[in-house]
């Protein structure tokens, strides 16, 4: 015996895959389909040394820090305080500018897209069936998107 697993959003396609599953010859009690709970918790914005999700407030405030502490430090030679000292401010202000405005994008931008996208919920589907019959189901899991397919050779934990 042979075990398929596989992921599907919470679609359409997956019910149509358990029905040509069922018409391949597979019964049901040979198919399990497990829904995943979604994250509940919203993503933090600041990361910490263990945590980081991939989304960086610094890039933007570095960017526009160094572009404004080069004009700042560049306009300083004919202002009062002198270049470096309007470098630095132009590098400070720049870099809060930046910070803010990549802030906001996530904050109010990035929101409003997950709430109108909506967050499909994901299910593991686990077929058990004969080796024969692994080729054909996963074309078939395949055909109807699924995210993901592994195959186990079934072995009986207990023993």
């Amino acid at each position: 015996m042979m075990q398929l697993l596989s992921t599907f959003e919470h679609s359409l396609k997956l019910e149509l895959a358990i029905s040509a599953l069922e018409l391949e010859g597979i019964q049901k009690q040979h198919i399990f389909a497990v829904p995943l709970n979604n994250r509940k918790v919203e993503r933090r914005l600041l990361d910490n040394l263990h945590n980081s999700d991939g989304v960086s407030l610094f890039s933007t405030g570095a960017a526009m820090g160094t572009a404004f502490a080069v004009v700042g430090a560049s306009m300083g030679f004919s202002l009062k305080w002198g270049p470096i000292y309007w470098g630095l401010i132009g590098a400070g202000s720049g870099f809060l500018l930046g910070f803010f405005v990549d802030l906001c994008i996530n904050k109010l931008f990035k929101k409003r897209l997950r709430v109108l996208r909506g967050k499909n919920p994901q299910v593991i589907l686990i077929v058990e069936c004969k080796d024969e019959q692994a080729d054909r189901v996963e074309n078939i899991l395949w055909r109807y998107l699924a995210l993901g397919v592994a195959r186990v050779q079934d072995a009986s934990f207990g023993d």
